[in-house]
């Protein structure tokens, strides 16, 4: 899926300002240099003058500043080296992580969005690449995923 269609999607989701997710990416790590106006490129519309991509590298800070910013960080714990390369299943194991989902969670977010997921199903996306049940995951399922995540964190009174 699109790196950009991600953080429009969580910034939608929790409601944050373009400073919010500077700050999530500080969270993640101080020396990332991030401006306000870097992440406005990457929210803008594909088709509007100004869009930028967002790479692998800036939505992996997002993501990690995420789990920073809604768990806290692990003192106890050495800080884990950013991803170079993100993909769909990545992407969900990060945001599972952040809002502390359990499958039930999870597949009440994926029944939100219309799309039902059984739990052999959701367990393969979770598992080691190589893992012979190992099931990537696609750009349907990362935006049905998405779109219950909105559902479940502003309501559904939300037009998502």
């Amino acid at each position: 899926m699109i790196n950009n269609d991600v953080l429009r999607s969580l910034r939608f989701a929790l409601d944050l300002s373009d400073n919010h997710m500077v700050v999530l990416c500080e969270l993640a790590d101080p020396a990332f240099p991030v401006t306000a106006e870097q992440v406005n490129a990457w929210l803008k519309p594909d088709n509007e003058a100004g869009s930028e991509p967002c790479s692998d590298e800036a939505l992996a800070h997002v993501l990690d500043g995420l789990i920073v910013h809604l768990r806290g960080r692990d003192e106890s714990q050495p800080q884990r080296a950013i991803e170079t390369r993100i993909d769909n299943n990545l992407i969900l194991k990060k945001l599972r992580v952040a809002f502390q989902l359990r499958d039930v969670d999870l597949q009440e977010i994926f029944q939100a969005a219309g799309f039902a997921v059984s739990k052999p199903e959701l367990s393969a996306v979770f598992r080691q690449r190589d893992h012979k049940h190992f099931r990537k995951a696609g750009d349907q399922l990362m935006r049905y995923f998405l779109k219950g995540l909105v559902l479940r964190v502003r309501g559904s009174s939300s037009n998502g």
